[in-house]
């Protein structure tokens, strides 16, 4: 049974995604505040957050960095009303593995929690898909095979994954993957872009227009 950490400072919105969760087979253990959700960390082990962003003594993203800064690399989902692009982008550039905007589908939650929990395998493999990532050996797999990828595609691909089915913002891959002394430009992202999508043609790319790229598995 998977163990979830909620942070969600709104009662009644909090009590109907625990009932939720239990129904389909998690544990859960929800609390107000960031503050009891960081100390609550350092006693117990969980499988995955859940973090809303607003709320009370220290926010989710707050939070989230102070957890990864840690070496905590629970996967963590944000459930927010934010809408907006630089938060978004703030979710990620935290550590969030996905962002999910109220009001959302209930089904749609336990599809990205289950999706989010099936990606992390045995001995340091994580799969997306038919693609899979070898952390041991720092190597990229696609339908068993490894790919020959230079430093930034191996880079860009493994941002993909780690936020699949999710958008990832444009400005984040160029942080990422440029120094501001290389200058990185959305030209040259997608010049990678494309010839990642040469090597997996069976996973799909797509371009979210004004804001980023999402891999879809």
């Amino acid at each position: 049974m998977s163990k979830i950490l909620l942070l969600e400072d709104n009662t009644l919105f909090a009590d109907t995604l625990v009932d939720l969760l239990e129904e389909n087979g998690f544990k859960v253990l929800q609390v107000p505040n960031g503050q009891s959700a960081l100390d609550t960390t350092f006693v117990q082990k969980f499988d995955l957050y859940l973090l809303d962003i607003n709320v009370p003594l220290i926010d989710g993203i707050t939070l989230l960095k102070e957890l990864r800064d840690s070496n905590d690399n629970t996967p963590a989902i944000f459930l927010t009303s934010h809408k907006d692009k630089e938060m978004l982008k703030k979710s990620f550039m935290s550590g969030g593995d996905d962002f999910l905007t109220k009001p959302f589908d209930s089904d749609e939650l336990l599809l990205r929690i289950n999706a989010l929990l099936k990606r992390v395998k045995n001995d340091g493999v994580e799969c997306v898909g038919l693609l899979c990532h070898d952390n041991t050996h720092k190597r990229i797999l696609y339908d068993d095979k490894e790919l020959e990828l230079s430093k930034k595609e191996y880079e860009l691909l493994l941002l993909l994954m780690k936020h699949a089915n999710s958008t990832v913002p444009k400005e984040m891959m160029l942080d990422e993957l440029w120094s501001s002394s290389e200058g990185g430009s959305d030209g040259a992202l997608r010049v990678y872009i494309n010839r990642i999508k040469q090597l997996i043609p069976q996973m799909s790319i797509e371009n979210i227009r004004g804001i980023g790229y999402k891999l879809v598995s």
